[in-house]
């Protein structure tokens, strides 16, 4: 494929607008006259709890859905993208041609440019009103299309395809062979090609590995325009953004800082406010004090009359109102197994002619708390398959002595029963005592009221994987294995969940991709990839430091 043009842009600088939007469902409000600019320098790290509104957010400035109240003002030719959390697509091509679809409104035009010319050609009404209208047209078309750069599209495709974590092999397998997670990955390759006004990205995170978000990272930070992301990876967030909108309480706190600084600038600001609040409430007390003890009495009309007037005029500090509810997670205690829980000795997999893994060979200890990191596809999911015993492989795999397995997959939330009620859902399975204490429980995990008679169908995703965590708590285990098991969790759900596990006395094993949920809690990292599994006696951090002075040796030796 030769050369071709991509889209520039003919305005110097973008500037959308979030103008009074309120958003009302069944009377409740969602949130109410949330107002806020959108430059092309601006990466916004869009946060709060689940539930919050923070998606029906993005869709509105997307276009997706549209306000109670308000509007979203845009240049006529600012382009914005969005990738949602969830994709539905069935287009039966091949990745590059997926993939190089971010391109169709650019070929498109130069195709629409080669009709209009081929007229102007061959008719000879040269007088008409039509013909100066194909001109019109033309000249227009030729205006954005010769103003923008030249550059192979072929080669972004494959830049990105690869810094995306596919490989070259792939670029020809057809979409319908790949999951949900790298479905996505196609659809955020279109979207960065396309080079728009604004990104709007949910979760981009998900579903990829560690040294994919790295790379996504750094493309956002250096390659793209204004950027708004949903996203609980905190590293991510404070790497990426240099402002951060938080949706709380049915409002907005607008600040041009990362997440990590917004929080202190924050309890800064409560703190202040709070110590004006109660200034004043003294203040108050001291003129209303006054008034009420010389009430009546004539020599001190004047002066209680001016009081009076002051209370009037006192306009009333407000302190922000904080968002309290929070998670109770505290995992029961581990029953005693044995000394090593798992021991992996010369484990190899093979689908077909397919390696996933061989010659693995690993010992976990009782009380170790590991990660299992690598490429999406190099056999993570496929180790804790082998461990559950869920599927046929070569080599010896012994669980030690008394282990107990509670198991929290990558897709758990979507297990879930969503034609039960919340309530119905933990019924079903809770047992003896436990049963006279589900609302008990069901509250500790923020499902209280109303909310319990709630259809898991109409559950955030936050939700869902709460409601599947109170599920993993019902019964005492000792070798908890957890599969991206922060998806959907909002930060400080997060980081009540990261406690419960640090405090939590059996054996771990963790596969995720968010370094700062890793940092402190594994200590220890087994690498899954290029058919093998390599042992780290180090924390994530070490690893990836290790890892990154790895790569740039291996790019050293293929540059010479």
């Amino acid at each position: 494929m030769r050369p071709c043009l991509l889209s520039g842009r003919l305005i110097l600088e973008c500037m959308i607008s979030v103008d009074s939007v309120t958003v009302e469902f069944s009377g409740s409000v969602l949130f109410s006259n949330i107002t806020f600019n959108i430059n092309d320098t601006d990466r916004i790290a869009l946060m709060g709890k689940n539930g919050a509104g923070k998606s029906t957010l993005l869709k509105i400035i997307a276009g997706v859905n549209k306000p109670t109240r308000g509007k979203i003002s845009a240049p006529k030719d600012a382009v914005i993208a969005y990738l949602p959390q969830h994709l539905l697509t069935e287009d039966d091509c091949t990745v590059f041609e997926e993939t190089s679809k971010a391109f169709s409104k650019i070929l498109n035009m130069k195709k629409q440019m080669d009709e209009l010319n081929q007229q102007l050609e061959t008719r000879t009404d040269y007088e008409s009103d039509e013909y100066s209208k194909i001109i019109e047209q033309v000249s227009e078309l030729s205006e954005k299309y010769y103003s923008i750069e030249e550059i192979n599209f072929d080669a972004e495709v494959e830049k990105t395809l690869m810094g995306l974590g596919f490989l070259r092999s792939d670029f020809t397998r057809s979409t319908k062979e790949f999951s949900g997670g790298w479905r996505m990955r196609i659809e955020l390759a279109k979207i960065l090609l396309q080079k728009p006004d604004l990104i709007l990205l949910d979760e981009p995170t998900n579903h990829l590995d560690i040294e994919s978000v790295q790379w996504l990272e750094e493309f956002l930070k250096n390659s793209a325009k204004g950027v708004i992301v949903i996203s609980h990876d905190k590293a991510f967030v404070d790497n990426l953004t240099n402002r951060t909108i938080e949706v709380t309480m049915g409002r907005i706190y607008d600040y041009k800082t990362n997440y990590t600084h917004y929080l202190q600038l924050r309890k800064e600001r409560r703190e202040q406010q709070q110590k004006q609040f109660d200034d004043q409430a003294k203040e108050i007390a001291d003129i209303q004090g006054f008034i009420d003890r010389f009430k009546g009495t004539y020599s001190k009309t004047l002066q209680v009359q001016s009081r009076v007037k002051m209370l009037e005029k006192i306009e009333i500090v407000q302190v922000d109102e904080m968002d309290t509810s929070s998670l109770n997670l505290k995992f029961p205690p581990a029953p005693r197994s044995g000394n090593y829980p798992v021991i992996v000795d010369g484990l190899t997999k093979r689908y077909g002619d397919h390696v996933v893994f061989q010659d693995a060979s690993m010992t976990i200890a009782r009380g170790e708390k590991v990660a299992f990191v690598g490429k999406n596809g190099e056999g993570k999911s496929t180790m804790i398959k082998a461990i559950m015993g869920e599927i046929d492989y070569e080599g010896k795999l012994q669980l030690g002595h008394n282990s107990m397995i509670g198991y929290f997959a990558q897709n758990e939330a979507s297990r879930l029963d969503v034609d039960l009620t919340v309530f119905e859902t933990i019924d079903q399975i809770a047992q003896g005592d436990i049963r006279t204490k589900i609302k008990d429980m069901l509250g500790a995990f923020m499902f209280s009221g109303d909310n319990i008679d709630k259809k898991v169908k109409v559950l955030s995703g936050g939700e869902k994987t709460r409601l599947a965590m109170l599920k993993l708590l019902l019964q005492p285990v000792n070798l908890l294995i957890l599969d991206e098991p922060t998806n959907h969790l909002d930060i400080k759900t997060k980081d009540i969940l990261k406690d419960a596990l640090l405090a939590f006395d059996g054996t771990l094993i963790l596969v995720s991709h968010d370094r700062d949920f890793l940092d402190g809690l594994a200590n220890k990292v087994f690498e899954v990839g290029n058919k093998r599994v390599r042992e780290h006696f180090e924390d994530i951090n070490g690893f990836l430091r290790n890892k990154k002075l790895e790569n740039l040796k291996e790019i050293e030796r293929t540059a010479k």
